[in-house]
């Protein structure tokens, strides 16, 4: 019965995600980015189904598995644009450093000025690292690994959705820029929304992620054993 129930949810889930994503490029309007949308679904025909999380996740769990094999694909525009990312690495390493530095400096602003709980307060500071790595990094500290994914996909929603008015806004247009920007702070899902600008965006904002995950993963477990 359980895999009748899997197979079941994964087709539920990647024929509504392929809808959602079928109508976000009609409209072309952030707000309707197919993985905010498809959540927000999801969310509310589990709750009027009285579906608990634990039975979706039968076959949502396989879904999440591809997470992997989805990163380690972001290779490909990696090792293309390879020559580029080399020509601008000093650029590249002053973003990933501004990028990495306000992220954990207003995360800690947040979590004290909200008086989060310390258990709290390690689940929400890995936000712009991919789930993966800020599961592991809310476990070593403290924190509730579950929340820590949940954090991570909503602040990668949001990256998503403003980013890209945000730096159209401020006239952030060239590729580095965006690339490095979606990345740090929209993990896996702002280099989604990267490939949508083109290869080069792709690319660094890849780059972006991995190596941001990398630094946060050693600097977060300091940082939250000493300033929390």
């Amino acid at each position: 019965m359980s895999i009748w129930v899997s197979i079941l949810f994964i087709l539920i889930t990647i024929v509504l995600f392929l809808g959602m994503r079928s109508l976000y490029n009609r409209v072309r309007n952030p707000v309707f980015n197919p993985v905010a949308t498809t959540t927000l679904v999801l969310i509310i025909g589990l709750m009027v189904s009285d579906i608990s999380y634990d039975t979706y996740m039968l076959g949502g769990w396989w879904i999440q598995e591809l997470l992997g094999p989805a990163v380690v694909a972001l290779a490909y525009p990696l090792y293309y644009q390879r020559k580029k990312i080399l020509r601008y690495r000093f650029p590249l390493f002053v973003g990933l450093l501004s990028g990495i530095s306000i992220g954990i400096i207003s995360g800690l602003l947040y979590v004290k000025a909200a008086t989060l709980s310390p258990a709290y307060s390690a689940s929400f500071l890995p936000k712009s690292v991919t789930s993966p790595i800020a599961m592991d990094i809310a476990a070593i500290t403290g924190g509730i690994p579950s929340l820590a994914a949940a954090l991570v996909i909503l602040s990668g929603i949001i990256g998503a959705v403003f980013g890209p008015m945000l730096m159209k806004r401020m006239g952030v247009s060239h590729y580095l820029g965006v690339g490095v920007a979606l990345g740090c702070a929209a993990h896996g899902i702002g280099t989604a929304k990267a490939m949508e600008y083109g290869e080069e965006e792709a690319a660094f904002s890849s780059i972006s992620m991995t190596l941001s995950a990398l630094i946060y993963a050693l600097v977060l477990p300091i940082t939250i054993q000493y300033l929390l």
